[in-house]
């Protein structure tokens, strides 16, 4: 069994409010932690893991398997789950969980480029079956397009030097590594900043992955989505781990929740969404200093809970 230690375990499946009868889907299941969690608490119910890495799939699965006739597997992005949902008879859930955090299984493993701390190849692809990867982005890509996803989706200060040494690094030799962009990276940050802070390459890593797997694009679609076919009553657990990813989850739950004060800026606005959310963490549920101290990875999650509103 492959051992990962899901973030904000407790706290999640607690404010799910989970039903032992129940319908609950597990957007990005990974290994099946929080959803090994929601499965011991279900009798009649049943829950619906997704996640768009076969691999992940195939460990869930695996770590799962006491709960098979509880527990359907897909292979898709969460971001489609409407037309995930169309393809089973359920209709309409009783929950749902996101964590939008790359997993163990990802970082921990060189083959697959996500990580700054091992030599691997420059992939970092969610679904393996996808086209775009880092080498591409890093190798093709022009500088002002290289420095824009840096910039925005890293909040990356030295955006533009570490872009213009990575055009300069690629026109003598190819950038396949992940080992060889660290090198680009830190060269191209100045020694007094690389002193203190994260690792130098943190945020120009986290921009590419970002980048190759769209993670922020149609999230606030999605999440409308998610919160379109749960039941009155029922519950949206989202767990962030960056700034960017928390942003948006917290002005899409405000702009559901009150969409009269938000009309003109809501893209996905409808006169039919009034009152159709119900906020319940004010302020984000953050994992306390043992789970932190446990687990390191934990330190920057931010949990947010909407409730669908009984209307």
């Amino acid at each position: 069994m492959y051992e990962h230690k899901p973030v904000l375990l407790i706290e999640t499946t607690e404010m799910l409010n989970i039903k032992s009868d129940g319908v609950y889907v597990d957007g990005t299941i990974g290994s099946g932690g929080h959803a090994g969690e929601i499965l011991k608490r279900l009798d009649s119910g049943k829950l619906i893991g997704i996640d768009r890495d076969k691999r992940a799939l195939k460990i869930a699965e695996n770590n799962l398997a006491e709960y098979s006739d509880k527990v359907t597997f897909i292979k898709d992005n969460f971001k489609n789950i409407k037309d995930i949902i169309k393809k089973t008879d359920i209709g309409y859930i009783d929950g749902a969980v996101l964590d939008l955090g790359f997993s163990s299984i990802q970082v921990d493993d060189p083959s697959r480029g996500f990580s700054y701390k091992h030599d691997g190849p420059l992939d970092m692809r969610m679904d393996e079956e996808s086209e775009l990867t880092a080498k591409e982005i890093v190798n093709e890509w022009s500088e002002r397009d290289i420095t824009r996803i840096i910039t925005e989706y890293g909040e990356e200060r030295w955006s533009s030097r570490i872009a213009k040494f990575i055009v300069e690094a690629r026109s003598k030799e190819e950038i396949c590594t992940t080992t060889q962009l660290v090198e680009i990276i830190k060269s191209a940050i100045p020694a007094s900043a690389r002193r203190t802070g994260p690792h130098p390459a943190k945020r120009t890593f986290q921009a590419l992955r970002i980048a190759v797997n769209s993670e922020l694009d149609m999230l606030s679609d999605a999440i409308t989505d998610f919160i379109d076919i749960i039941k009155p009553g029922g519950r949206i657990c989202i767990i962030s781990f960056h700034s960017l990813e928390d942003r948006i989850v917290k002005r899409t739950f405000k702009k559901i929740e009150n969409p009269m004060k938000y009309k003109n800026t809501l893209s996905v606005y409808t006169s039919k969404q009034e009152q159709k959310l119900k906020i319940i963490t004010k302020k984000p549920i953050i994992p306390d200093l043992i789970e932190i101290d446990n687990n390191p990875r934990a330190r920057s999650a931010k949990l947010r809970v909407g409730e669908r509103a009984l209307t």
